[in-house]
């Protein structure tokens, strides 16, 4: 039984990205992952000796006290960032069979695969630009199958002050963009340095919208569709939830052999470099 509209199918075939309201049941699927998180911030505050005083686990607080421990060692930032990607509950739903089911109706495939450091919680903190995910596609960064979509839910209401992902409908239909580490974004470190060649050209021929989402809501987008992080000029970081999915029948994840993602250790430059400069 498919779990969206025929509609919803075609339109998501034509943009490359598709907003599903209501997909992940929040109090079965959602609170179980929060209330961890918050578990998690408080003994990593112990650990390290940091005192902190925090109201009662609710959904809408789970991450209180996290910016007091980052701004005391931003260090732990990264160990907590670390730690809540081993929380079961995150585990079962970004495995889930209704998730799987989504993507396999939508690609018409009974060979579904999750890649390996293709999936993770974000930790968007405020007015912080060198970890922002600025614009690519999914594929350069995940070469499992260039048949894949990623999954991006958010842990927290999406305002525009946090910064909700910013896509380029139909942007997928042109295929593979080229790229370079020597572009706008060569300050940044490790992999955050590669970006489109071209950048501003290249993205101002879309339209880009700026989904407002909640708990509970999906977004789904095409390996090929430009996107990109928001700007959280907020005083909340925020926390979403991505996985991505592929499809093990595609042509050039045979060819390529279904290579893991980039923060796992593939060398993308090597793979593709008619797509680098």
């Amino acid at each position: 039984m498919s779990v969206i509209s025929h509609d919803q199918k075609q339109q998501f075939e034509h943009d490359g990205v598709l907003v599903i309201k209501g997909f992940y049941d929040v109090k079965r699927e959602i609170n179980p992952i929060q209330k961890h998180i918050y578990e998690i911030i408080g003994l990593v505050a112990k650990r390290h000796g940091i005192p902190i005083q925090r109201p009662p686990f609710e959904e809408g607080n789970f991450d209180a006290s996290y910016l007091d421990i980052i701004k005391n060692d931003r260090n732990l930032g990264a160990e907590i960032y670390d730690l809540i990607t081993q929380i079961p509950s995150f585990i079962r739903l970004i495995s889930s069979k209704k998730s799987e089911t989504l993507f396999c109706d939508l690609r018409g495939t009974d060979m579904a695969g999750i890649g390996a450091g293709s999936y993770g919680i974000r930790i968007d903190n405020p007015h912080e630009e060198q970890f922002r995910s600025h614009w690519h596609q999914e594929f350069i960064f995940q070469p499992q199958s260039m048949d894949g979509v990623v999954f991006w839910t958010p842990l927290v209401p999406i305002t525009r002050d946090l910064g909700p992902v910013i896509v380029c409908p139909g942007s997928h239909q042109k295929g593979l963009c080229v790229y370079t580490r020597h572009g706008v974004h060569a300050n940044k470190s490790g992999s955050y340095r590669i970006g489109l060649s071209n950048e501003t050209e290249v993205v101002s021929a879309y339209d880009h919208v700026a989904p407002l989402t909640e708990p509970g809501d999906l977004i789904i987008m095409d390996f090929l569709t430009i996107h990109q992080s928001g700007f959280n000029i907020s005083n909340r970081s925020r926390w979403s939830i991505q996985s991505r999915f592929f499809n093990f029948n595609e042509p050039t994840g045979i060819e390529i052999g279904w290579r893991a993602s980039i923060t796992a250790g593939s060398d993308v430059e090597k793979i593709f470099p008619e797509n680098f400069i």
